[in-house]
């Protein structure tokens, strides 16, 4: 009977190795709520920052912020206000950050964005981190 409980705990450990395995991101694509398939009804009052966000960021970090295996997934709790900012993002945005919670490389300053553009944009992405329960 000992026996049968060790390779049923062994089977469980195994089993949930496997599971954790498979719902974590590959090449930096989170799991998130929606996708190109299933995307959000988007409020008016963000749509200017989605078609700004589509404009600037989302070749790399994903139509819906769930990145790519270009850039990360702002679908993360590393991207939350409490972790990164809205500063963090500004300064991402114009003058390029280092590398430091995935390997994608540094990412540099974001051709063509302006300030205003990230105050648009910005609004969009933390209602799209809610709506996904990051914060």
């Amino acid at each position: 009977m000992n026996f049968h409980f060790m390779v049923s705990t062994k089977s469980l450990s195994i089993t949930v190795a496997l599971s954790m395995l498979l719902l974590m991101p590959v090449a930096g694509v989170a799991a998130s709520k929606y996708s190109v398939d299933n995307p959000p009804k988007v409020p008016f009052k963000y749509a200017q920052g989605k078609k700004i966000f589509n404009n600037l960021c989302s070749k790399c970090h994903g139509e819906w912020g769930n990145g790519t295996t270009q850039g990360p997934p702002l679908m993360h709790g590393f991207y939350k206000p409490s972790h990164h900012g809205d500063p963090a993002f500004y300064r991402a945005a114009l003058k390029g950050v280092q590398a430091h919670h995935w390997r994608f490389g540094n990412m540099p300053p974001v051709p063509g964005a302006t300030r205003k553009d990230v105050d648009t944009l910005l609004p969009f992405v933390r209602w799209l981190q809610r709506e996904n329960g990051i914060y």
